[in-house]
């Protein structure tokens, strides 16, 4: 499979990622959705949620501080 992906990314012009960086940006995706920690835990199979939290916890900070400011423009009548 990685080595399908691999020819597959070289023809399409994009930068080259390496195949397990696809689970990486899958968990990114679903932080960025708000997704429960215990349900991205399961997904990637992690023991624990403390192991998913000490990897992932810099997106969960970003996520946090997205979500902070779309709720301060929703106070201040911005959309």
């Amino acid at each position: 499979m990685s080595q399908v992906f691999n020819r597959r990314v070289a023809r399409s012009g994009l930068p080259r990622i390496r195949f397990h960086d696809l689970r990486h940006t899958h968990c990114a995706h679903l932080i960025e959705a708000g997704e429960q920690l215990l349900l991205i835990t399961r997904r990637l199979g992690h023991a624990s949620v403390a192991f998913t939290q000490d990897k992932y916890g810099h997106l969960f900070e970003e996520a946090g501080s997205q979500a902070a400011s779309a709720v301060a423009a929703m106070v201040d009548g911005v959309s």
